[in-house]
């Protein structure tokens, strides 16, 4: 049987944009010593397609992280099919906030050595000693407290579009930089509250514990990070302190928390806060642009990619052959593209 979807990737997104079932989107994750995890893998997969699951999974031999969507009358049957593994029983299941359900189109669970790549050696440290969960209240009290430091766990391309106030946000392009990063800056501040969030709670999972590991006293992190935090102040109305958009790694790239647009187009420099990645496939590079800078860059980060973006398709697919260039993020002032009309606006 076949255990992965060989459909054409653009297909799927263009039938995905005129459906008009239904559809939510979640996420989940849990530490857990899996013994095989391709075994485990395939069982997934055979319990989540025919259910209309579509979205990124990670498997790995220390446990699970998911981002999916699936049809909304089906979620109770997820759950379900969820509650029959032992060690995903009772899991938290975090809805988007702001959502039409087409975040993914495709399912793809993937093998990874670990479900979040975080550098750390874990048999040298207890990783389920974790910070103390803190609900979307309690943040907001002990963040006003003079003595609390706040930190992001996040990359710095999530942190340029949303954030909460006064939080410490490390210029890092992945987690494993923020760690030691974060490490570094809060070594003066041993014996402070430290408050620890993410995007969803996983990467605060590993750094709470490593940090508790170092010696630090009093770590706290936000339960469900600020998709859950989202979510619980629209619905008790209690004040918000996140201001801009969450950045989420699915078709939508981001979730509106406030109405607040802290950043800015990389090209021309104007407010604003919408990622996108650049039209020439070859090139791929995640970056933020304003509606004016799409039409006149044609959804290209460059001229000279437009200009590519323009040629047959088999032309660009031999400029394409031998050249993968991976996840490519606009690296604020690290990384310089001259004469490719990006800029830099901090």
């Amino acid at each position: 049987m076949q255990l992965f979807n060989k459909i054409n990737g653009k297909r799927l997104k263009s039938e995905m944009k005129i459906s008009i079932r239904k559809r939510i989107t979640i996420s989940f994750y849990r530490y857990y010593r899996i013994g095989n995890p391709h075994i485990f893998r395939d069982h997934l997969y055979l319990l989540l397609n025919d259910l209309g699951v579509l979205g990124r999974i990670y498997v790995a031999s220390e446990g699970i992280n998911a981002q999916i969507s699936l049809p909304e009358d089906n979620f109770e049957a997820l759950m379900t099919r969820l509650a029959g593994i032992e060690f995903l029983k009772g899991i938290r299941l975090n809805p988007a906030f702001e959502d039409n359900g087409k975040s993914f189109f495709k399912l793809k669970i993937k093998i990874r050595p670990k479900i979040l790549a975080d550098g750390l050696q874990d048999e040298s440290f207890d990783v389920t000693r974790v910070g103390i969960h803190l609900q979307a209240a309690e943040f907001n009290e002990l963040a006003k407290k003079e003595n609390t430091i706040i930190v992001d766990m996040r990359n710095h391309y999530e942190t340029e579009i949303g954030h909460f106030r006064n939080a410490l946000r490390p210029d890092a392009d992945t987690f494993r930089e923020a760690l030691a990063m974060v490490g570094r800056q809060l070594e003066p501040h041993k014996k402070k509250q430290i408050i620890m969030y993410c995007t969803g709670g996983i990467r605060c999972e590993k750094a709470s514990a490593y940090l508790r590991h170092t010696g630090f006293e009093n770590v706290y992190q936000l339960e469900g990070g600020i998709i859950k935090y989202a979510r619980d102040v629209a619905e008790s109305g209690i004040e918000n302190r996140f201001i801009g958009k969450n950045f989420v790694f699915d078709e939508r790239l981001g979730e509106r928390i406030s109405d607040d647009i802290i950043a800015h187009c990389h090209q021309c420099g104007k407010p604003n806060d919408s990622h996108t990645n650049c039209k020439n496939t070859a090139c791929n590079l995640l970056f933020i642009q304003c509606e004016s800078c799409s039409q006149k860059y044609e959804g290209c980060c460059s001229l000279e990619c437009r200009e590519i973006f323009h040629l047959p398709e088999e032309e660009q697919r031999k400029l394409r052959k031998g050249n993968d260039q991976g996840i490519r993020i606009f690296s604020k002032g690290r990384f310089s593209r001259k004469g490719h009309g990006i800029m830099n606006y901090d």
